[in-house]
């Protein structure tokens, strides 16, 4: 768990399969004094490139599990997410958790549709992504505080942003972000579904 001066500092929770400007954004973001959280091969990629970075696991005290099916799905992290954060009740039973307060939530998922075209099911069933649809779904939800975003192509529109706004991103930003998220994990399942029901 983190000390309790690291809970009013910015963070970024990154998660990404596709890594493409992943540097660009975190070097942006580091200038804006944002902290990274991180899973597995994403977390080794962002140190790799210079930054500092925190593993969910070590947050959580919870290991990575089942070759990594359970990364993010732990009650830490969506308490973090969801709860209202001008809500005083929410406010104090989150300060209780000493644990990071996440202001961004960067997920690409894993490419079902890509995999189901030319892999063994085995292999498609292990690119259905759970955690990372709920990850962004959860900081969709409460777009009113964070900042969702699935797509690498946005990466300098959220840099453009947090620069116009002193170093945080506004509420209609987070909306525009939060309808993309909804939309884009629809089409997700749509995939998944299809694929279901043609087998």
């Amino acid at each position: 768990m983190v000390v309790g001066k690291n809970i009013e500092k910015k963070f970024a929770l990154i998660s990404v399969f596709e890594k493409k400007n992943l540097k660009y954004l975190c070097s942006n973001l580091a200038k804006h004094k944002f902290y990274f959280i991180s899973t597995g091969s994403t977390a080794d990629k962002i140190r790799s490139m210079g930054f500092k970075c925190k593993d969910v696991s070590k947050l959580t005290k919870t290991k990575e599990m089942f070759n990594g099916r359970v990364k993010t799905l732990n009650s830490l992290i969506y308490s973090s997410l969801l709860y209202i954060r001008d809500n005083k009740i929410h406010a104090k039973q989150f300060k209780n958790l000493n644990f990071p307060k996440i202001d961004i939530v960067v997920v690409n998922l894993y490419p079902f549709g890509k995999f189901s075209k030319k892999s063994k099911n085995k292999k498609i069933i292990e690119m259905i992504d759970i955690g990372g649809p709920s990850l962004l779904r959860a900081a969709g939800k409460n777009y009113k505080y964070i900042t969702p975003i699935i797509d690498h192509k946005d990466y300098p529109k959220v840099i453009k942003n947090i620069e116009k706004n002193n170093g945080v991103t506004d509420i209609v930003f987070r909306r525009r972000m939060a309808l993309k998220i909804f939309r884009e994990t629809s089409k997700y399942d749509k995939v998944i579904s299809d694929w279901f029901n043609e087998k």
